[in-house]
């Protein structure tokens, strides 16, 4: 069901595309994922309709993703979803919707990137180009790229959480809990706010014979501190391979940066390993594997 009210059918997609681009009436329609935010159907081979399902949000994010993704694509090295028309809310279907490219790959939950040379290389090129200084007119981001310190009373509860849970021994939350504090502490980002995917967990990144081979959802988009996403060094990563990706990305990180990128990645493998395990629709049981080994990765090298 979409947050609306509207149940999301084959049926539904079809009319939206009969009455906005009658030539792809008849193309093969099937469900590609549910998402936290859209549901993605794969359209034919090459496209893709993406539709708000449960949040409220949804619809900002699509519109942001149709107003800014065209022009960051071209200058990415690896492949990102382009949007390709706006559908605007109508009495069939109450919000936005997007028609954009399809991307071939598997998502790295379902197939993790094995090889960790090119993984490292992919993601390092990926995130030197994606990290230009954005416009002052950049969006703004759900809680991405900003300061540490706004997230600790999440992170602290998060990890009490998860340990009360039994999701992490005692060994690892005590661990986490001085990554955290230590990079909770590490200087300010002091450099333009740069552009940033905002959202780069295992589900929204593509693999094809063990390294990545796209990246998908930027409904995060934002302006912040590229340590946000330099996360995804511990996140995504094959053991040992986050020093390859730093030295590889440009310019290089500071140590304080590094310590930021640490605290973002704990950051995110928690929330990703709560998710795996919550008891409402929301639950992702996938993200449950990559989240652990990122939290594995970041307390065994303190």
């Amino acid at each position: 069901m979409a947050h609306s009210g509207t149940e999301i059918t084959a049926d539904l997609i079809r009319d939206l595309r009969r009455a906005r681009h009658p030539d792809l009436a008849e193309r093969p329609l099937r469900l590609g994922a549910r998402g936290w935010d859209n549901q993605l159907w794969r359209l034919g081979d090459d496209l893709a309709v993406r539709l708000p399902w449960a949040t409220a949000d949804a619809d900002t994010l699509l519109r942001k993703e149709h107003a800014w993704l065209p022009l960051l694509a071209p200058r990415l090295p690896l492949p990102v979803p382009v949007p390709r028309h706006l559908g605007e809310p109508s009495d069939r279907f109450p919000r936005p919707w997007l028609l954009t490219t399809w991307l071939p790959g598997t998502p790295a939950d379902l197939a993790p990137a094995t090889r960790a040379q090119e993984a490292a290389d992919a993601l390092a090129a990926f995130l030197t180009a994606l990290h230009e200084p954005a416009p002052a007119d950049a969006p703004a981001g759900r809680d991405r790229g900003g300061s540490l310190a706004d997230h600790d009373a999440r992170v602290r509860g998060g990890l009490a959480h998860a340990a009360a849970l039994g999701l992490l021994s005692d060994g690892t939350a005590c661990a986490a809990r001085a990554l955290w504090a230590d990079a909770a502490a590490a200087p300010a980002w002091p450099g333009p706010a740069v552009w940033l995917h905002g959202d780069l967990h295992a589900a929204n990144v593509l693999t094809a014979d063990g390294t990545f081979c796209g990246l998908i959802d930027f409904g995060d988009l934002c302006a912040g501190d590229p340590a946000c996403d330099l996360a995804a060094a511990w996140t995504l990563l094959p053991d040992g391979a986050a020093d390859r990706c730093l030295a590889a990305y440009r310019p290089a990180p500071d140590p304080a940066t590094v310590r930021r990128a640490r605290g973002w990645a704990l950051a995110r493998a928690l929330g990703c390993l709560l998710i795996s395990a919550a008891d409402h629709r929301g639950r992702k049981p996938t993200w449950g594997p990559p989240a652990r080994a990122a939290l594995r990765r970041l307390t065994a090298t303190r």
